[in-house]
């Protein structure tokens, strides 16, 4: 029991040196800007142009992703078989400065033939790993995982 206790006690002002050493080098030295060979120059990435595909282009990417959710994670066999009344809804609608996004919109006819309203954005590097153009879309009524949810609402502007 005597053990224990010199333990324990030991541990607490092990506790409280740490502390102390801690504050005193937080507290230590100021914080100085950086020299010219830390700054980030010639660092390379996305320069965002603009150049967003039409909203006709994604059309092959929905219908394949689309098929493949659910196949794969809802195993039912519904695809989407026809596309209409395909438009823009917005081109980069927030600052100049966000990552350009083509907003549409349009009716998916399901092979079930059901007519759905898809509401679809195309990314401007928004691709695997930065590469290419990304889409992100919802078809409205078969959102089974509510990514976009109310009604595929978070898939618009």
């Amino acid at each position: 029991m005597h053990d224990f206790a010199s333990l324990s006690k030991r541990l607490g002002l092990a506790r409280i040196g740490l502390a102390a050493a801690l504050a005193l080098l937080a507290l230590g030295r100021p914080a100085q800007a950086a020299n010219p060979l830390e700054l980030n120059f010639g660092l390379f990435g996305p320069s965002y142009d603009g150049r967003v595909a039409p909203c006709e282009s994604a059309l092959s990417t929905i219908t394949e992703q689309f098929r493949e959710k659910e196949r794969n994670f809802w195993n039912s066999p519904l695809s989407i078989t026809g596309y209409g009344n395909i438009h823009e809804v917005a081109f980069r609608p927030w600052q100049s400065d966000n990552i350009p996004r083509r907003y549409c919109s349009g009716e998916a006819m399901t092979s079930d033939g059901k007519v759905h309203i898809v509401n679809y954005s195309i990314i401007e590097d928004g691709g695997f790993a930065g590469y290419n153009q990304g889409v992100e879309w919802c078809v409205t009524g078969l959102d089974r995982n509510w990514a976009y949810n109310p009604a595929c609402k978070a898939a618009r502007p």
